[in-house]
């Protein structure tokens, strides 16, 4: 389906000096959010550094910061961040340039990044890849937070990370109304397309109840071997359920824009899914954040309290010339205007609820 534009415009920086330099954050990217089961926003971010800048002291990675929901509409106020006192510390514990073993193997791992974080009732689960580099992910895994996201302790799940071709390291993911969690993923190299699956929100940290979704012999079906279902060059996305729809941001690198979709359901056909460019890359020389224009862009988390008419992203933005800006940014559209809901869901046969036992 023919896209259109609803482009975003700036509501506030999120990061940076004058910003948040009491958390000891000068620099950082990504963002994703999610609403803790106190009430409060968690934010997600990757390689942070005390200084605005990409380097030198203070590295760590992900880190967390708190905000005040009603603060949405106007740009994130923070409030607090994980760990002891105001300084935001790592959750996830290891060593950049450290070693780590998994599999009877020890590999050094540069740093651990957020793709994903999401609440099923009282826990919060944080996806992270695990990277000797950027592109190069050793494996990812599963952290839960049982106190709001103040504390982060590994789960002990852990997916290689050429599960399903390499497709299975960059995730976003939402629960359904159906006791499912839906997960879009691809891999970490913005050079592929989306594989959708599911898993139940009780067991989301078992592998083997992960399930995906694929066509064979002409039928989509949950089960099936993964087929992709979007092709592309796609980097972080953002799935989330926005009133009676789902809502997917992503990060499309090979066209240089941001897009929304509106779906209808997880499992619609996201070729014909109602589309949105609301950002579009630049040059350095030709920004324009009123008008939807930034250098460099990536990211592009959706917000909770979103709607529609007014849908909040986290967008992050790096000039890899000379390292500054190294941030987030909140942008605002509105995709209430898109064409009536074409996304065709694709019809599921001989599904089965999450607790149905096998056949």
């Amino acid at each position: 389906m023919t896209g259109t534009q609803r482009l975003a415009t700036k509501v506030a920086d999120l990061t940076g000096p004058g910003i948040t330099d009491r958390f000891g954050i000068g620099g950082t990217d990504l963002g994703a959010t999610t609403t803790a089961p106190q009430g409060h926003l968690v934010s997600v971010f990757g390689d942070t550094f005390g200084r605005p800048t990409v380097g030198g002291p203070g590295w760590r990675s992900p880190v967390a910061l708190f905000a005040d929901p009603a603060s949405v509409p106007t740009g994130l106020r923070w409030t607090g961040s994980a760990g002891p006192g105001a300084y935001a510390h790592q959750v996830v514990r290891y060593t950049h340039h450290g070693w780590r073993r998994w599999g009877g193997q020890v590999r050094r791992v540069t740093t651990v990044l957020p793709t994903d974080v999401l609440t099923v009732d009282d826990e919060m689960y944080l996806h992270t890849m695990v990277c000797r580099e950027l592109g190069n992910v050793r494996w990812t895994e599963l952290h839960r937070s049982r106190d709001g996201g103040r504390t982060w302790r590994p789960t002990g799940t852990r997916f290689p990370a050429d599960l399903h071709d390499g497709l299975f390291q960059m995730l976003t993911w939402e629960r359904g109304t159906d006791g499912w969690v839906y997960a879009l993923t691809t891999g970490f190299q913005r050079a592929h397309g989306l594989l959708l699956h599911r898993v139940p929100e009780t067991a989301l940290t078992d592998p083997a109840a992960w399930q995906t979704w694929g066509l064979t012999d002409g039928r989509w079906a949950w089960g099936h071997p993964p087929t992709v279902v979007l092709g592309g060059r796609f980097g972080e996305l953002s799935l989330r359920r926005v009133g009676d729809h789902w809502l997917l941001s992503a990060f499309d690198d090979g066209n240089y824009r941001m897009d929304v979709r509106v779906l209808d359901a997880p499992t619609a056909d996201l070729h014909v899914a109602p589309r949105a460019t609301v950002l579009r890359g630049c040059a350095w020389d030709d920004e324009d954040h009123a008008r939807g224009r930034v250098a460099q862009l990536y990211g592009g988390y959706i917000l909770p309290g979103s709607t529609l008419r007014d849908l909040h992203l986290v967008v992050s933005q790096w000039n890899t010339a000379t390292n500054w800006p190294y941030r987030a940014m909140q942008f605002r559209s509105n995709v209430s205007e898109l064409p009536p809901l074409g996304g065709r869901t694709v019809p599921v046969q001989h599904d089965r609820s999450p607790g149905d036992a096998d056949s």
